[in-house]
């Protein structure tokens, strides 16, 4: 995304972006987090590390990712691209961040889950190198679904 530094920049999730983030959320998944949730995720520093993406010069929230950072293990518990910006790499430039953020800070190790049926999600974790771990049975609801289990081992 050629375009990421002079048109967006990532910093940390504040209240103020809740309901920009919140309506992605709503967006991009049928079982979406409440607004407590993320409140929840901001005040838990340092184990949750909650990013949005803001567009420029509106500043505008086109993205977000919450990960928690736990000694040398990562956990990406939630990530989505707004609609309307997706296709362009936001997505794949806020990953890059934060791999690259983590493994300055020590961490070896990220795992998320992802929905069997997100060909895309898939296809941008792997092209980052996350390998299928296995498999949870029926992790998602509405609709029930099974979930893969993705790992990154980070080199250090």
């Amino acid at each position: 995304m050629s375009e990421t530094r002079s048109r967006y920049f990532i910093r940390r999730m504040r209240d103020k972006d809740l309901s920009e983030v919140r309506a992605i959320e709503v967006l991009s998944f049928p079982n979406p987090w409440s607004e407590s949730t993320f409140r929840g995720e901001i005040q838990n520093a340092p184990i949750s590390q909650p990013l949005v993406v803001l567009q420029r010069p509106e500043e505008r929230v086109v993205a977000y990712i919450v990960y928690w950072l736990i000694g040398e293990d990562v956990q990406i518990n939630n990530i989505a691209v707004h609609p309307e910006a997706r296709g362009r790499g936001v997505g794949e430039a806020l990953l890059r961040h934060v791999i690259d953020k983590v493994r300055e800070q020590g961490a070896t190790f990220i795992s998320l889950e992802v929905r069997m049926s997100n060909s895309a999600a898939l296809a941008l974790y792997r092209k980052l190198g996350f390998d299928v771990l296995g498999v949870r049975k029926n992790y998602y609801t509405n609709p029930d679904e099974d979930a893969m289990l993705m790992g990154l081992m980070l080199d250090q």
